[in-house]
């Protein structure tokens, strides 16, 4: 059972004893004893009152109640600093590779700088406020939501693992954005033609990959030979985001969604079949070795490989941004404030846009892309379909006419 006591009192190595006073106004400490019995480890926590909901009394009852109902917590294991214990987390995470990445980027580019030095039993609810206010300020809607369900679950973990008591995002509202994609977002036919010119030359088929065939540009950039099956594109790999460096040995990693082994078709127009055979024909392909999730060394002649040195072994996502920012604005395409208009996740916006518009069924169109339900599809997507919209007046108006 814990002890309270006045060292005042009962401890002649203070400089207060002995204390005669009933009433003396010395601190008072608690003595008791972690889970475990007679050989756990002895603590002390001291006070200033013995009673009241703060004082010595309530927390040696809070102690007992909560080793008997199992829910003690080590006031050490609360001090690891949001950084450390975030880091350990992460570590800890089984996800895909670009989950991991855009995990890492958050966690050191937004947690870390904001909240990193703080214990983790020393966040409270108004700092995960004050931390999605700030974030609202630099990210999308979309982004936001999904980044705090990921801090929810950093939290989450810790009280589970009983490193903090009470987790202060629980109250914290997340609710979705709007993840419909704006008009305004989809570059025209021309548009696209226009980014297509202004690609640097290497890159150029990587435009019609992303808009004639929804690609997404780390499946494009991973495009082969092979992939190519008459009129259709089986696509079974992505690049890595460490694909360029030389020690990275799994340089194509499993779609999206996609566990080893597994593939996805897309129906390829008789232009794109075109461009890739005119685009084998200017670029030879370049052989590339790899290593498989299972360990297996495979090799494939991919089309889009480095051909100057330093350039690194392949190119990434991000090395592709700059050539795709850069044919916007050779290309006129940009905002009032001369910043690229659109990127590259914008083709892929056009290609659903355009098969939607024709009347092809929204359930192909998401399994063209590859999306984890139709759901997301539908969320994205939905709005753009035309037919539903003139399909419903009709209804209405034939359901009302016929009523009157």
């Amino acid at each position: 059972m814990a002890t309270v006591f006045q060292r005042c009192k009962s401890d002649p190595k203070v400089s207060t004893y002995p204390c005669t006073k009933s009433r003396c106004g010395h601190p008072w400490t608690v003595r008791y004893r972690e889970p475990g019995g007679r050989t756990a480890r002895q603590r002390e926590k001291t006070f200033d009152k013995k009673t009241g909901p703060n004082g010595a009394d309530a927390f040696a009852a809070r102690v007992e109640a909560d080793k008997d109902e199992g829910l003690y917590i080590d006031p050490n294991a609360g001090k690891i600093t949001v950084r450390a214990y975030a880091e350990d987390w992460l570590a800890r995470r089984i996800v895909a590779e670009s989950t991991y990445a855009n995990y890492k980027g958050f966690i050191d580019n937004h947690l870390i700088p904001r909240l990193g030095r703080k214990t983790i039993a020393g966040v409270t609810k108004r700092d995960i406020e004050h931390f999605k206010a700030a974030i609202a300020k630099e990210l999308a809607a979309s982004t936001v939501y999904d980044r705090m369900k990921m801090v929810k679950h950093i939290f989450w973990s810790a009280k589970e693992e009983k490193r903090i008591r009470e987790d202060p995002t629980k109250d914290v509202k997340n609710a979705p954005g709007n993840h419909a994609v704006d008009e305004d977002e989809i570059p025209t036919l021309a548009e696209v033609r226009l980014l297509h010119e202004h690609m640097s030359p290497q890159y150029k088929l990587t435009v019609w990959l992303q808009a004639g065939a929804g690609l997404r540009v780390s499946e494009a950039l991973a495009f082969h030979v092979g992939c190519l099956r008459n009129d259709v594109i089986r696509i079974r790999w992505q690049i890595s985001s460490k694909a360029h460096r030389e020690d990275c040995k799994t340089r194509l990693v499993p779609l999206k969604h996609r566990e080893e082994g597994e593939y996805r078709d897309i129906p390829a127009a008789g232009f794109l079949c075109a461009e890739i055979d005119a685009h084998e024909q200017l670029w030879k392909p370049v052989p590339l070795t790899f290593q498989t999730a299972a360990g297996k060394t495979r090799q494939v002649e991919v089309f889009f490989a480095p051909r100057e040195r330093g350039k690194g072994i392949m190119p990434t996502a991000n090395t592709y941004a700059y050539h795709f920012k850069k044919a916007c604005v050779a290309a006129g395409l940009v905002d009032a404030e001369g910043k690229p208009k659109y990127h590259p996740h914008s083709l892929r916006h056009f290609f659903a846009s355009t098969a939607l518009a024709a009347g092809i069924p929204i359930h192909e169109v998401s399994r063209w892309l590859g999306h984890k339900s139709i759901k997301t599809t539908v969320d994205i997507y939905g709005h753009l379909v035309p037919e539903s919209w003139d399909r419903c007046r009709d209804i209405m108006q034939s359901a009302f006419a016929s009523a009157a």
